[in-house]
């Protein structure tokens, strides 16, 4: 088929830097589960995103943990018949063209660029519910429209032409089995009621009001905008307090 030449080539990756920016060891002990790890992906694809997006941030992944720690028995069963890796393994759930919905050990994002959007408040009943949301969603495909229905919806609506605007939020937005990477974790938070960018407005009454975007339109970059999640960093090169930045090995700057 002509679409599996285009993924591959749209998934085609550059290499990864020698030095990374964040510190994976560090990253690694400090996830919990229902963590968002947002990713500065490195493939075409990814690039196509963070133009569209005017973000670093290209990819998410949502953080489960060791499957053998999972209490529920059915949750667990279900994750264990999907992953052949090691039990000891930290584990992510995400989409990706041409994947799917997977899983994935979270070693596969060592040095990459990556930081940690935390669901603050978030209660425990909650965070399983939003884990056996994605996990629902194993095996979808990757929704390949909404790409280019994402990149439509960045462009002033009366210039485009009528067949290539916007289907998001027409009556069937397309197959119930397909998803893409932040949408799949937004209409999770969303199962669950809690907020990422919810549109706040004041009526005639000054009154607060409250709605919930539509998760189709949520990006990575969401996470990090989010007021109700913890942004946590770990860099490669870091420093203690506001006075130990100047002992950083500076060695000038590179010569052009």
């Amino acid at each position: 088929m002509l679409i599996e030449p285009i993924i591959r080539w749209l998934n085609h990756k550059a290499c990864k830097p020698e030095v990374p920016m964040s510190n994976f060891e560090k990253m690694r002990h400090e996830l919990k589960p229902c963590d968002v790890i947002l990713i500065e992906g490195r493939s075409r694809v990814s690039e196509v995103i963070k133009l569209i997006t005017q973000s670093p941030w290209s990819h998410a992944a949502l953080y489960i943990g060791r499957i053998p720690d999972i209490e529920d028995p059915v949750l667990r069963e279900t994750l264990e018949k999907h992953y052949e890796g090691n039990d000891n393994d930290q584990v992510i759930i995400e989409s990706e063209l041409g994947c799917g919905t997977i899983l994935r050990p979270l070693r596969y994002y060592e040095g990459d660029h990556i930081r940690i959007a935390r669901p603050e408040g978030l209660k425990f009943n909650d965070s399983i519910d939003v884990i056996r949301f994605c996990v629902s969603r194993l095996g979808y495909d990757y929704d390949v429209r909404q790409i280019f229905d994402l990149a439509r919806f960045f462009f002033p609506w009366w210039i485009m032409p009528r067949k290539w605007r916007s289907s998001l939020f027409s009556t069937h937005v397309g197959s119930s089995t397909k998803t893409v990477c932040s949408t799949m974790i937004a209409e999770a938070f969303d199962f669950v009621q809690f907020p990422i960018l919810p549109l706040i407005k004041v009526d005639d009454e000054q009154n607060i009001q409250l709605f919930r975007r539509n998760p189709k339109l949520c990006v990575p970059s969401d996470f990090d905008y989010s007021p109700y999640f913890e942004i946590i960093k770990y860099p490669y090169l870091e420093y203690q307090n506001q006075l130990d930045y100047r002992l950083l090995p500076w060695s000038g700057t590179p010569e052009e």
